[in-house]
């Protein structure tokens, strides 16, 4: 058994353990209670390791995490790129290795600081992986998917703060509940390696986490029995479940909008104030082709309902025609009233970021790179105010709140999770929904071609969806709630404070080299 326990330690057993964990704590698995020990094994591997050997468990970890939780990107790769099976899978393994370099900064900071002072984990920790989950949101154009607190959006009592702290405040507490555990399991080699450290700092932490987590749960008992400004709307929405391949054949045209007209007619029974079609639903360039525009037009007047779908519009510049990722209002006479263009473009799928030095396939399948957006701009409608969130734009907590800075009444959220499947990835960019409805206060409507739709409450409570692959349509009286939340006017100013802590013990550590 020791020498088992030897290798185990030898290849970065405790680290790859954790990055299991991990995964296991997420859509569509969801043991999320497993995320509140998930870094322990990590932890415990980490303490007396040097700087360079801590960066490669975390690094190894990382793979693990990122790899299992993102692994769905090989669908849309393979499926709709064109690119084999194993090569995409390397792909995704790729994207994998430079997201651990987070993971990897991060283990090897903490053992640098761990090995070497009297701060116990429960402190440290947090603040280091708070930072680089920041950081992991905005560099490189960003990708915050996997955040760890987006494993608890089913434990809504806990939750609730994050429309103060944002996400960040959510993977802090997960962390530092994580590292108060490895103290305890710490406790007694820490006391033989250093018998005159002082305990203070440990019974300091302590004492910290248990008034934040006891002011966490009290938080969220009244934000979630409170009532709230707002009023009811009622609104549907569709999911086509239109095919991938076959949206852009001419021949499959009629089909399309066919379908989306006979399900906006069925959910037009129910009096909708507003319906809501998916992201890119109209396999037409919306007013360029006049005929099919047209149509759209003519028969959705006799809804007697709001219609927001989206579609590619043609824009022009002085450079030629250019084209948007677009949300499209229609009122209940068929005029436009509202055109968002989507603001941050999917990377290698809605343009390829250096075009000219690399040559790759175009998954959009129809026009190349897309013109992004420049305005956070609302629709104003006689049921309230929304902004619309284009696909994965709802993942990224900064720039939904510029939406609601001064003010709305929920928000829209359309997307084609089409391309990913069954995988795990429908099921985790749903989930990630949650927390932008905590955040900002703010009912969530969520139009999806394949799914999953549905609708969240401003506590982040999901009132109903729909399942993958259904052709279908729901309709929900939406509370709006005109709340303006603290994380909505202010921002991350919690992760800030991280990143000053952060840089403060680089500070402190550099001065004593």
């Amino acid at each position: 058994m020791h020498k088992l326990g030897t290798k185990f330690k030898q290849w970065y057993g405790p680290a790859l353990l954790s990055g299991l964990l991990l995964v296991l704590s997420f859509p569509e698995l969801e043991f999320f209670p497993l995320a509140w020990a998930a870094l322990v094994p990590l932890f415990l591997f980490l303490y007396e390791l040097p700087d360079g050997a801590a960066f490669k468990a975390g690094f190894l970890m990382g793979i693990v995490y990122f790899f299992g939780t993102t692994y769905w990107i090989y669908h849309s790769v393979h499926w709709y790129g064109g690119i084999p099976f194993i090569p995409s899978l390397l792909l995704v393994l790729l994207l994998a290795l430079y997201l651990s370099l987070y993971t990897g900064v991060f283990a090897a900071l903490y053992a640098s600081y761990s090995n070497k002072s009297d701060m116990p984990t429960l402190l440290l920790a947090p603040v280091l992986w708070t930072t680089l989950e920041y950081l992991r949101s905005y560099v490189l154009s960003g990708f915050p998917w996997a955040s760890i607190g987006y494993s608890q959006y089913r434990f809504l009592p806990f939750i609730q703060v994050s429309d103060i702290t944002g996400i960040y405040g959510i993977s802090f507490l997960v962390v530092a509940v994580n590292g108060a555990i490895a103290d305890i399991l710490l406790f007694n080699r820490r006391r033989i390696k250093r018998p005159l450290a002082s305990i203070l700092p440990a019974a300091a932490g302590f004492t910290l986490l248990a008034l934040a987590l006891i002011f966490t749960f009290a938080y969220g008992a009244y934000r979630l029995y409170q009532t709230r400004p707002g009023h009811t709307v009622r609104v549907a929405v569709v999911q086509g479940n239109i095919e991938q391949d076959r949206k852009w054949d001419p021949a499959y045209q009629q089909a399309v909008v066919d379908t989306y007209r006979a399900l906006s007619f069925e959910a037009a029974r129910y009096n909708p104030a507003l319906i809501v079609w998916p992201e890119t639903a109209v396999p037409f360039y919306f007013r360029t082709h006049k005929e099919w525009s047209d149509y759209l037009v003519s028969f959705q007047q006799e809804l007697n309902a709001y219609l927001l779908f989206g579609g590619v519009t043609k824009k022009s510049t002085e450079a030629g025609p250019a084209y948007a990722n677009s949300a499209i209002l229609l009122d209940k006479y068929g005029n436009t009233t509202y055109i968002y263009d989507k603001i941050h473009l999917v990377p290698f799928g809605e343009f390829v970021p250096l075009r000219g030095l690399l040559s790759v396939v175009d998954l959009t399948g129809a026009i190349g790179d897309y013109l992004p957006g420049e305005s956070y701009i609302k629709a104003i409608t006689p049921f309230g105010s929304f902004g619309t969130l284009i696909c994965y734009e709802i993942i990224f907590p900064g720039m939904v709140r510029k939406f609601y800075a001064r003010g709305g009444d929920f928000m829209v959220n359309i997307t084609n999770d089409a391309w990913f499947g069954r995988t795990y990835g429908p099921a985790q960019h749903f989930s990630m929904a949650v927390f932008r409805a905590v955040e900002n206060r703010k009912p969530l409507v969520r139009s999806a071609n394949t799914g999953i739709s549905g609708f969240i409450d401003s506590n982040g409570r999901i009132v109903k969806k729909t399942g993958l692959f259904e052709r279908t349509f729901s309709v929900h009286d939406v509370r709006t709630d005109s709340t303006l939340a603290p994380y909505t006017k202010y921002g991350d100013i919690f992760a800030y404070l991280c990143i000053v802590g952060s840089l403060l013990l680089l500070i402190g550590r550099i001065n004593k080299l």
